[in-house]
């Protein structure tokens, strides 16, 4: 059975050189109209660095000093929980595990916030996908039943009942509905109520401090998930 042997790197800041080939790799991997701007992975960068609890980490996985994966999230540190932000492969070395063993890495990683902050475990770690109503084409489609099957494999769940909004990552200004997956790391079952207040939590650390994102803007998009609370921000 083949094997794959990953050196794992956490990049920051200060690793120049691994910082922006690790960026190349996210940019060749999507295309222009869902990308992020670099920007906001060295904002996100910067503020972990601010910060005793809240995290976030951008994990670089290489064979024989080859990049072959990336993998970016939030330590939410007021619900105890992982925010998996992106997860991307050498698409010549699929099917052979590698996505498993990135999952497996940034779990790990945020299993070590988790304890840091005090925690004996980690709650949940939560990641959002997107729903078939957006794809343009056959392949787009078979595409996103492959991602929705690849984190059900590895333990995930789609929160039913649940209306989820991605906020507007570009200047459109336009909210994104996408399906939320959440994955239990405790016996405890989680609550539509801790599930508001993950997703609170995603908006706060994400897309506001790491994407800069205005709270107005932001107030408005959490607001249409039919919340009790609309107000994300007590200033």
């Amino acid at each position: 059975m083949f094997k794959i042997e990953i050196k794992w790197q956490e990049i920051t800041n200060q690793t120049i050189k691994e910082l922006k080939d690790a960026l190349s790799f996210y940019n060749y991997s999507f295309p222009i109209e869902v990308r992020e701007t670099e920007s906001v992975f060295l904002q996100s960068l910067r503020y972990a660095e601010t910060q005793k609890l809240n995290n976030y980490h951008f994990i670089a996985g290489y064979q024989n000093g080859e990049l072959i994966s990336v993998v970016t999230a939030h330590y939410l540190a007021d619900v105890n929980a992982g925010f998996i932000v992106y997860l991307v492969t050498n698409p010549q070395i699929r099917s052979k595990g590698l996505g498993a063993k990135s999952l497996q890495k940034i779990e790990e990683v945020l299993q070590q916030d988790s304890i840091h902050a005090g925690n004996e475990s980690l709650k949940a770690i939560v990641l959002e996908t997107e729903t078939q109503e957006m794809v343009h084409s056959e392949k787009e489609k078979e595409d996103c039943v492959k991602r929705t099957n690849f984190f059900m494999k590895n333990n995930f769940y789609k929160v039913e009942d649940f209306l989820y909004f991605q906020p507007p990552i570009h200047d459109d200004g336009v909210d994104v509905p996408l399906h939320l997956f959440m994955k239990q790391e405790t016996e405890h079952e989680i609550s539509k109520s801790e599930v508001k207040r993950i997703v609170k939590a995603m908006y706060v650390e994400k897309y506001h401090h790491g994407n800069g994102i205005a709270k107005e803007v932001l107030n408005r998009s959490y607001s249409k998930m039919n919340l009790e609370n609309h107000n994300l921000f007590c200033d």
